[in-house]
């Protein structure tokens, strides 16, 4: 996306639903519209940086399962009270902590680097290719609160519905 313009209109129309404070009157959300960004393969730069998140991941969970964490199960707690089981939804940074043994996944210098950084900063992060989902709105609300719109998650290239009273 090269307009600044979309940019700009996407971020001032982003908004939380109140019934998401209702919920979590501790939820806060930062997004950033980024342009100009040249999307390309894994690189040497977003390798160190995947394999400087692993070994910091693996130094603080050391014996710990990744719910062990205080901030992952305040994460799992939030998804408990939006209807989700955590069991079954995870937020981005309880799946790339379970994965670190294994390894990070690697997908693409973007991703690669938002993983890194969610890791390394312990924080849920995550990125949509804008001019791949336009029409979207930046929103997040209960799904049952506005089930009629559009979800801004996407999967595969297609939207990704969430279970009714799921947060999108």
């Amino acid at each position: 996306m090269s307009d600044l313009g979309a940019l700009d209109t996407f971020l001032t129309g982003a908004w939380v639903d109140a019934g998401v404070f209702a919920l979590r009157p501790d939820y806060r959300a930062l997004l950033l519209a980024v342009d100009g960004l040249v999307p390309g393969p894994s690189d040497q730069a977003s390798e160190a940086l995947l394999q400087a998140a692993e070994a910091a991941a693996r130094d603080r969970l050391g014996d710990h399962r990744a719910e062990d964490l205080p901030h992952v199960a305040a994460w799992r707690e939030a998804y408990r009270a939006f209807g989700a089981k955590p069991q079954r939804t995870r937020n981005s940074l309880e799946g790339l902590l379970r994965r670190v043994d294994a390894g990070l996944p690697r997908v693409n210098r973007l991703t690669d680097l938002y993983n890194a950084v969610s890791v390394l900063h312990q924080i849920p992060l995550g990125g949509e290719d804008l001019a791949a989902t336009s029409g979207l709105r930046g929103w997040c609300a209960p799904s049952a609160m506005n089930p009629s719109t559009r979800p801004l998650r996407w999967r595969r290239g297609r939207p990704s519905r969430p279970r009714r009273g799921g947060l999108v």
